[in-house]
């Protein structure tokens, strides 16, 4: 009796469901690391106060009040307020508001050194301030270009609680954040390449079992 053997098909038509399988998961996969890509791209970043007010950088924590920070060179730039980078060394009005009526009624100190010597550029004694608003007119042009801390420190009963916000005097704003955008690409990657280990592992898995 003659034993007729089956021929052996090719890869590509050995399992036509598995194959189908792996090719629609490889495309899920490809979409998924684009939307994720696209909206890291596309994220709004908010240097000063807007529509994502918890992600405000210019708010001063002081306890559990807050307090707005604000910085304007009228000399060069009019009523165009900064926070971390103020571009122009110069006359620079420095605008702290209470967000709470809660700060009007304790006694604030308020600093500005120059970094990284903590050299002090401005003072104003501890004293509670009514009005909510307090002013310091500080001119950079003398102490340069540079980091520097606002220091605001609550004085009450003894004690003292201080908290610090860095700016930068003759610096712009980084308008392209091009450090988050390298490492939402680097994550991409790291995701697709997880995506097709997986993948394949699995594919090799079932063409074992098919065997």
């Amino acid at each position: 009796m003659q034993t007729h053997l089956l021929p052996t098909l090719p890869d590509h038509l050995q399992n036509p469901n598995s194959k189908r399988s792996t090719a629609k998961t490889s495309w899920c996969w490809t979409v998924l690391s684009a939307l994720v890509l696209s909206l890291s791209f596309s994220a709004p970043s908010y240097s000063h106060r807007g529509a994502l007010d918890e992600i405000d950088v210019c708010r001063i924590r002081v306890g559990t009040e807050k307090i707005h920070f604000t910085a304007y060179t009228p000399t060069f730039s009019q009523s165009q307020g900064y926070c971390r980078f103020i571009p122009n060394v110069g006359l620079t009005n420095l605008i702290f508001d209470y967000e709470g009526k809660k700060l009007r009624d304790v006694s604030i100190e308020f600093e500005v050194t120059k970094e990284p010597e903590g050299t002090r550029i401005f003072y104003l004694e501890p004293q509670k301030t009514k009005s909510g608003t307090v002013k310091a007119d500080v001119d950079f042009s003398k102490y340069g270009a540079g980091d520097y801390l606002a220091h605001v420190t609550i004085v009450h009963d003894g004690e003292k609680q201080d908290t610090h916000l860095p700016f930068v005097v003759g610096a712009e704003e980084e308008k392209t954040p091009w450090r988050r955008y390298l490492y939402m690409l680097g994550a991409v990657v790291v995701l697709v390449v997880t995506g097709i280990t997986v993948l394949t592992r699995r594919q090799a898995r079932q063409e074992n079992t098919d065997l």
